[in-house]
């Protein structure tokens, strides 16, 4: 049972518009909040275990779950590919600048395992590879081609259920097909991928089809102004399946 949580701030008890909303929400079930910063994280300072819940941005996030060997699902989970509608192939940061050439032109960049690592982008001419040379050589990449989103679309979803969809790109009156949605869902959830809690983001082709952007895991998601108690309610069930098999000192 969670009895206290930590919440991430940037210096002067400023912190995230989602993390301030958790904050409200966990105080008002009687669970004690204190923030933290990055420094205290990287220093050991937050006493993490099976009665406390960690809110933080994604590169915290990532640190804690490193530090315990922790593995954490891909964006491009294999039993959903099917529903990308475009390639979708890994590279490293050594074989895309040796190999740099015209066919990079107009192909989208993201990093693999580290989601954070850097923010994707579309490589429009051999200069932009000198983005990636201060990288590790063996960094490993995702790379797709450029397509053209009409609208996009954040599904959240939480122990198997769709509890949320919020527009964040384009035109929100053009309408996601919910069967294909739901199709995707079902099938990752019938998948060994599947998680308890996260955010799974479609969007409308210019063909109109509608395709997966990326799936995003529940324990660091932007909320896109889903209501705070059902936010806090994915994250913190996410959270909770994470550190039920993971090494957080009992």
């Amino acid at each position: 049972m969670i009895k206290k949580a930590y919440i991430q701030e940037y210096g002067n008890r400023k912190t995230e518009p989602e993390f301030e909303g958790v904050k409200k929400v966990l105080e008002s079930r009687g669970i004690d909040c204190e923030f933290f910063t990055i420094k205290r994280l990287l220093r050991d300072q937050l006493q993490i275990n099976r009665e406390t819940f960690v809110v933080g941005d994604h590169i915290s996030m990532s640190h804690i779950f490193k530090k315990r060997s922790t593995q954490l699902p891909s964006s491009y989970p294999e039993s959903l590919r099917k529903y990308l509608k475009r390639n979708i192939w890994e590279t490293t940061v050594r074989k895309l600048i040796m190999n740099g050439n015209d066919d990079l032109i107009n192909v989208f960049v993201k990093p693999k395992s580290k989601a954070k690592l850097f923010t994707g982008f579309v490589i429009q001419s051999n200069y932009d590879l000198l983005r990636l040379e201060s990288l590790p050589k063996e960094t490993e990449l995702f790379c797709s081609p450029v397509v053209e989103w009409l609208s996009e679309f954040r599904v959240f979803v939480n122990e198997s259920e769709i509890v949320g969809i919020k527009n964040y790109s384009g035109n929100e009156t053009i309408q996601l097909n919910m069967d294909t949605v739901e199709t995707a869902i079902k099938e990752f959830e019938n998948s060994n991928e599947r998680t308890s809690g996260y955010g799974i983001d479609f969007g409308i082709l210019k063909n109109g089809e509608t395709a997966l952007v990326e799936w995003n895991d529940g324990f660091a998601l932007g909320s896109y102004g889903l209501e705070k108690e059902i936010y806090t309610d994915l994250i913190l069930k996410r959270w909770e399946e994470i550190t039920q098999c993971d090494k957080l000192n009992s």
